[in-house]
């Protein structure tokens, strides 16, 4: 009994030893992680460089940026949830905040990717058109939007969004109330601007309205990169706008083998005439850009 006793006591106080030290060891562990994960997190340093990658989110067209800061913006979300897809692949695991979410137009394809986005990101604030014929599934996003108490803007040319270091998006179109406008004819002219270096973006926008762009400030389009409208289709990127902006890239976003032909083999003979540089999501993913306020440089 004595024996057993004894052993009893010996074999308690060791696992109560060995339990304190796993304790402590499992404390360690939490606070070396902890440090490490925020050492990481504030020692990150862009370097002064702005970043851009056209997602590659099959038929549809997303657009994420980086600034030299570190705010990030997102120009549509693309069909379904590939948008969260991709997103990981250009933001480390601890970051679930982006600062703007924009939409160019209310079509499936640009922004059906921010349902997913919304459930596991913190958005800042939420950018649209203000096109009034739009869709119940666009309505339930914007309602998402309302529930989570995001702030809504509408996007209106003149507007100057600094997102730091330098960088800013200015608004090119709407120039004025679009609520009557079919959904391509209203889509937002963006333009991202770091020191000389330049990216213009313009939703499903059709000829007529790149022209008249053209027509409202032919000297600000200029850029270094273009993100084609409408996925390469032969209704948008026009001869007199490709030339306006005066591209080094296109950028098209697309899915392989869509049904809707796109890149239209007009739009692809426009941009090899005026010797402009032809990037496609479908033939080599996702598209990225880094950018030091004086060149581009593809990664």
């Amino acid at each position: 009994m004595v024996s057993l006793l004894y052993y009893y006591t010996t074999m308690r106080g060791i696992f109560l030893h060995i339990k304190q030290y796993l304790k402590w060891y499992i404390l360690l562990l939490l606070v070396f992680f902890s440090v490490t994960t925020w050492s990481v997190v504030i020692h990150e340093n862009r370097n002064g460089i702005l970043t851009v990658a056209f997602l590659n989110i099959g038929q549809g067209n997303a657009t994420f940026i980086e600034s030299p800061t570190g705010t990030q913006v997102v120009i549509d979300g693309g069909p379904n949830k590939t948008l969260m897809r991709e997103i990981s692949a250009v933001l480390p695991w601890y970051d679930r905040h982006i600062d703007i979410i924009l939409v160019s137009h209310p079509d499936r394809d640009h922004y059906e990717g921010f349902f997913s986005l919304l459930d596991k990101y913190s958005i800042d604030v939420f950018m649209e058109s203000g096109i009034a014929g739009i869709t119940n599934e666009f309505l339930s996003l914007k309602e998402k939007i309302v529930s989570k108490k995001i702030p809504s803007v509408t996007a209106r040319r003149g507007e100057v969004i600094d997102i730091g270091g330098g960088a800013y998006i200015e608004i090119m179109f709407p120039d004025r109330d679009i609520s009557g406008l079919e959904t391509n004819n209203g889509s937002i002219f963006v333009r991202l601007v770091y020191g000389e270096t330049s990216v213009i973006i313009s939703g499903d926008a059709p000829k007529a309205m790149e022209n008249y762009l053209i027509t409202l400030e032919p000297q600000k389009i200029d850029s270094d990169i273009i993100v084609l409208g409408h996925h390469g289709a032969k209704t948008s990127s026009s001869e007199e706008y490709i030339k306006a902006v005066s591209p080094e890239y296109a950028i098209i976003s697309l899915g392989a083998g869509n049904s809707y032909g796109h890149p239209h083999k007009e739009t692809l003979d426009t941009l090899n005439k005026l010797k402009v540089q032809i990037l496609r999501t479908d033939q080599i993913g996702q598209i990225v850009f880094k950018s030091d306020g004086k060149t581009f440089t593809k990664k």
